[in-house]
């Protein structure tokens, strides 16, 4: 059976992570500003949350807040509503880099985008699927994904970089 999260639950992983990475890309010394779009439809149409830019370019930023750090796995998103077969994030984001955080221990996976994806698609078949399900009013959404070792994605992904904040 599926994991079942609620909005609410989700939501608020969400901000938190969104808020502790600004926090720290703002404190960083070649950050010269950061701007959340989450709210942005443009932005949302490619599933960027956070626009950072440096001293040396602007990088557009996907953020993945997980709460199961000791599970060892990324959750790579296929399926965000299986019911409506709407793909997950992770299959389309336009983000330069996927800000992969678990909340918990505060740690950072900075995962260049498109090659970790390009990788995991070379591989998909390898990894186990999941589901977790959310209840929406009356209704119930099915998001689908795979758990993807952390070591191996580290291990042949050139240019990941982890750090904790």
């Amino acid at each position: 059976m599926p994991r079942q999260y609620t909005m609410r639950a989700a939501d608020q992983i969400a901000r938190r992570a969104a808020h502790e990475i600004e926090t720290w890309l703002r404190a960083r010394p070649e950050t010269l500003r950061t701007q959340n779009v989450e709210a942005d439809p443009r932005y949302r149409a490619r599933d960027v949350d956070l626009i950072w830019e440096t001293h040396r370019r602007t990088y557009q930023i996907e953020i993945k807040g997980d709460r199961w750090h000791t599970s060892g796995n990324f959750f790579f998103e296929t399926h965000s509503n299986k019911e409506k077969g709407t793909p997950g994030c992770f299959l389309y984001t336009q983000a330069d880099l996927l800000f992969y955080y678990f909340v918990t221990p505060r740690t950072l996976y900075i995962l260049p985008m498109p090659a970790t994806r390009d990788w995991f698609l070379t591989h998909r078949a390898e990894f186990p699927e999941r589901a977790t399900t959310t209840p929406v009013g009356d209704a119930v959404y099915t998001t689908v994904g795979q758990l993807v070792p952390i070591e191996r994605v580290v291990r042949h992904v050139p240019g990941i970089e982890i750090r904790q904040i």
